[in-house]
């Protein structure tokens, strides 16, 4: 670059003046501006996060523009062509592209979770896959054009597909990709939190090319190491602490099942009639014929293929305000259907009570909870008590570790190299706990109900 090079900025609450030379924001900018990326402004990153942290109201399109401007960032220290930092930076662009309402949430509407965002993807993508785009990107891009081979590149990366260029995946895809380390310090500034920050100046300038088995990989010097163990326990303090924190799933597990209970009563239930007019009610019918056939069909593979080809004209115009503004519906109505009461609880903020459970007693709290639903099942719906589990792994050592590059010019696995990531790596965590509908909760066979668990209620001990 020189004295003449111009910058386009993006004020960035986390990253702050975030600067794209004008050919970068050639590269990015007809991405930005297409329909696929400006939904996402419409997608909270966090779910339902914003519900305990008020401001955790980023959407996934700020974190796709962070993921891009760091992108940039680590191809420029570690010296990438042009053209491979064009690719590396278009394709954290558009990592996200196939969420849908509430990030992660929407997908336990499937059965099994059969069909994850990341399903999705490659529908997105094919969009831009036409000689149209191409001819119009390429006007405004003479000296770096996109072709159907290179995107075919940025979608392999998107899809963890690549198998010849690993440094460039590794910048879209690893322990230490562009994703995380915009995440974990845009999750934190939005909750109000510390836990995610670390020193991102440093772990940018401590990265390089490494080599390895599979060709050369991006890895850090040794003097990185500090800060790549503050990043992983960044991360393991954020899964903890924000990602998993008790009444966030707790409420992402209300408004899982509002819309598969909905989704079950949209075709016979007369009230639900305006609802089911709508995109998202016309999807949530056939996401429920989807659910009932994977029951009982050993061709899930089928079935999932035919549903993404014949539904991906409804699920890519889908946001969060499809979902809130039917909540708001439900939430007028005054009938016993679980879906509205659900709406009611989620729309007028009354949250559920949290019961930690250790690991260890989880089978005994199971089979207690089992017994009670059945003796009480005419009383306590389902969905006003349930165990949630969350095992997690903030690193793992044996399926890709990072690469650190020793003073003596080695390059050694980083937990050979660090106490802490050595003690930690590989390591399943388990946090569980009873979410209880508050509505029931002050009922007497409830609070029996917690007191065998060997939970004696107290407002002292209660997660508010």
């Amino acid at each position: 670059m020189n004295n003449k090079t111009l910058f386009h900025v993006i004020k960035d609450p986390v990253h702050g003046t975030m600067q794209f030379t004008t050919t970068e924001n050639q590269w990015i900018k007809p991405f930005i501006d297409s329909p696929h990326l400006q939904r996402l402004r419409h997608i909270k990153q966090l779910g339902m996060g914003d519900y305990i942290f008020p401001g955790a109201v980023h959407t996934r399109f700020n974190h796709s523009l962070g993921c891009c401007f760091i992108a940039s960032q680590i191809s420029q220290k570690i010296g990438l062509a042009s053209e491979e930092r064009q690719l590396a930076m278009i394709a954290c662009l558009l990592h996200d592209v196939g969420h849908g309402p509430f990030s992660h949430a929407f997908e336990d509407l499937f059965h099994h979770k059969l069909i994850r965002h990341e399903a999705w993807t490659p529908y997105f993508l094919a969009e831009y896959r036409t000689q149209e785009f191409f001819n119009e990107y390429n006007r405004h891009n003479p000296r770096h054009h996109l072709t159907k081979e290179k995107f075919l590149l940025i979608e392999d990366m998107i899809m963890h597909k690549t198998k010849s260029n690993r440094l460039l995946a590794d910048i879209v895809s690893s322990q230490l990709d562009a994703d995380r380390l915009d995440y974990l310090l845009r999750d934190s500034h939005f909750c109000g939190v510390r836990y995610g920050e670390f020193d991102f100046r440093w772990m940018i300038n401590s990265m390089v090319i490494v080599d390895s088995s599979q060709g050369e990989r991006l890895g850090l010097t040794h003097k990185g190491i500090g800060v790549v163990e503050q990043y992983l326990m960044a991360r393991r303090l954020m899964m903890r602490n924000i990602y998993l924190n008790p009444k966030k799933l707790a409420l992402e597990f209300f408004m899982v099942k509002l819309l598969t209970n909905l989704a079950e009563n949209l075709e016979q239930y007369a009230p639900y009639a305006s609802i089911k007019n709508t995109r998202l009610g016309h999807f949530l019918c056939r996401a429920n014929q989807f659910n009932q056939e994977a029951k009982i069909s050993s061709k899930t593979e089928t079935l999932k293929k035919q549903f993404l080809q014949e539904n991906f004209v409804d699920y890519k115009e889908l946001a969060d305000y499809d979902v809130f503004s039917i909540i708001k519906i439900l939430s007028l109505m005054t009938v016993e259907q679980p879906a509205a009461q659900i709406a009611k609880r989620i729309h007028y903020r009354q949250m559920p009570k949290i019961i930690h459970i250790d690991h260890a007693d989880i089978p005994r709290a199971e089979k207690i909870l089992k017994e009670f639903k059945l003796m009480h099942q005419h009383s306590v719906q389902d969905w006003q008590l349930a165990i949630i589990k969350t095992p997690h792994q903030s690193y793992t050592i044996e399926e890709d570790p990072i690469l650190i590059l020793n003073e003596y010019g080695l390059v050694k696995p980083l937990d050979t190299l660090s106490l802490m990531i050595n003690a930690m790596g590989d390591k399943l965590e388990h946090t569980a706990f009873l979410c209880i509908d508050k509505m029931i909760y002050e009922t007497s066979h409830v609070q029996d109900l917690c007191r065998e668990l060997g939970y004696i209620p107290s407002p002292k001990y209660i997660v508010q």
